[in-house]
């Protein structure tokens, strides 16, 4: 029987879209498995990061790379195509990163594969100390503690205008790229056509966000601060720019635990927010630049975070203390200080009239925006204490356990050293250098004048916005052999 040659034909057309289809199928699965590879798979980071509980605060990932990551070797050629847009010689240490000897990246910088190697920041950037018992020394790190050194405001700055720049471009970067390492032909093409565009879109994204740090009429915060509150209010709630500055000092996050909500007490310089919880999932929040992959996966790493920062305690002054002197000191405290910290009052909210600071920070923030970022965490799936909803009047009267190691003071970091702190408003020091790691322990801080802090610091000026150095009269009219004994005590705790 002779077979229809119309069937015929039709058997083998569709055989042959049946494999046509099948190889597009084909096509498709290992073009989605090579998307995949190179542009979101995850790498575990290694176990000398992952194992050891210090490491992990200092370099581990809480997830950032994926959003607010720069791709690796751009982040590592930016110095490189860049240098007159760095504050100072030295690459990424001219912003006053706490860089350990042998390690690639400063703490705080955590480098993770997604996809490709990406670099992005954990709460260590602004919580590891560093000091130096003398110019010729080497630095001491100390995780928990308040980056002083970390100029903030001229890292956002450098990104942004590095962004700006003609020369970020891919011929640029690929050569300088190509000075430090050998990619594949493929990698090569993706950096050049996809990865370097869209990380120079990204990075002007930012620009409005951070319009205010260019304004001529506020101050560049200077080395250890930063202007917390407005950082949330234009990226988290979007707000549009307005007059309030506030920087603040980096604040040491070393033993958490101490702080009881159920008390009564608030956490941030203004009490801003409930919870130890509460504050490390905003501040996590705004270094990811969105909402968490996975909410589960990133609450853990909250509460690990809040276990190991609430686990940690103050370091001990590093230097001789007169014990006699100490015990006398005591006293003075006693009498003195203790009924704001060392009491009931401590963590928190002492109105304004009473402490009679600058008023800054307060002025940033206020009740309808601490609704709209609660609102935000909220639609993110994550419950939380949250922010304070309710205006804010004073400052938190502080916990002062390692306040050798928290200078400046005040919540501004307008007084250089204790010594300072104890002389009336009037009298403290006008213009300093803030930033300088040596430290000075007649005065119980760190050493802000002379030709080396004022090399390697940042002017601060306290007739400048945000930087006023008044109020906190406390102990200001003490005979100046208390004030020794006060300041020796001090050492101690």
């Amino acid at each position: 029987m002779k077979r229809n040659p119309l069937i015929v034909g039709t058997h083998q057309h569709g055989r042959s879209l049946l494999l046509v289809l099948a190889l597009l199928l084909a096509l498709g699965a290992a073009g989605g498995a090579f998307a995949w590879y190179k542009f979101f798979r995850e790498e575990p980071q290694p176990e000398w990061i992952t194992n050891d509980p210090d490491m992990r605060f200092k370099y581990g990932s809480i997830g950032a790379e994926r959003d607010a990551g720069i791709p690796y070797w751009i982040f590592y050629v930016l110095p490189r195509v860049f240098p007159d847009l760095l504050p100072g010689p030295g690459g990424y240490a001219s912003f006053g990163v706490v860089w350990e000897e042998g390690q690639e990246l400063p703490a705080g910088f955590s480098k993770k594969v997604v996809g490709f190697p990406r670099v992005a920041n954990n709460c260590a950037s602004c919580h590891v100390a560093s000091y130096r018992t003398a110019p010729d020394a080497p630095p001491v790190f100390v995780p928990t503690g308040p980056n002083h050194t970390l100029n903030l405001w001229a890292f956002f700055r450098f990104l942004v205008d590095c962004a700006k720049d003609p020369r970020f471009n891919a011929d640029n970067l690929m050569a300088e790229i190509r000075l430090v390492t050998d990619m594949s032909f493929i990698d090569r093409v993706i950096y050049r056509f996809l990865i370097i565009p869209i990380t120079k879109k990204r990075l002007l994204e930012r620009e409005q966000q951070f319009a205010w740090l260019y304004r001529t009429d506020f101050p560049p915060w200077g080395r250890g601060r930063d202007d917390a509150m407005n950082l949330t209010k234009y990226f988290m709630i979007r707000w549009p720019m307005d007059d309030s500055l506030g920087p603040t000092d980096m604040p040491s996050i070393w033993n958490l635990g101490k702080y009881k909500p159920e008390q009564g007490m608030r956490m941030n310089f203004a009490g801003d927010s409930h919870d130890p919880y509460s504050v490390i999932i905003d501040s996590a929040l705004g270094l990811l630049g969105a909402p968490p992959k996975n909410n589960e996966e990133f609450l853990g790493q909250v509460r690990w975070i809040q276990e190991y920062v609430s686990a940690k305690r103050a370091p001990k002054y590093p230097f001789p203390i007169d014990a006699a002197r100490a015990e006398r000191g005591k006293a003075v405290f006693n009498a003195t200080c203790a009924a704001c910290h060392a009491s009931a009052r401590t963590g928190t909210v002492v109105p304004l009239a009473e402490v009679g600071t600058s008023r800054d920070r307060i002025d940033t923030w206020n009740e309808k925006a601490a609704r709209e970022a609660n609102k935000v965490v909220r639609d993110m799936g994550i419950e939380r204490p949250g922010l304070v909803e309710a205006p804010l009047t004073g400052y938190v009267a502080a916990f002062l356990d390692g306040i050798w190691l928290r200078a400046p003071y005040l919540h501004n970091g307008s007084v250089p050293t204790l010594r300072d702190l104890l002389d009336p408003p009037s009298g403290r020091p006008t213009v300093f250098w803030r930033g300088y790691d040596v430290y000075d322990p007649v005065k119980v801080g760190f050493i802000t004048s002379g030709a080396e802090a004022e090399r390697i610091g940042t002017r601060h000026d306290t007739s400048a916005k945000g930087g006023g150095n008044q109020g906190h009269a406390f102990g200001t009219d003490l005979p100046q052999d208390d004030k020794e004994a006060l300041l020796e005590y001090l050492k101690t705790i």
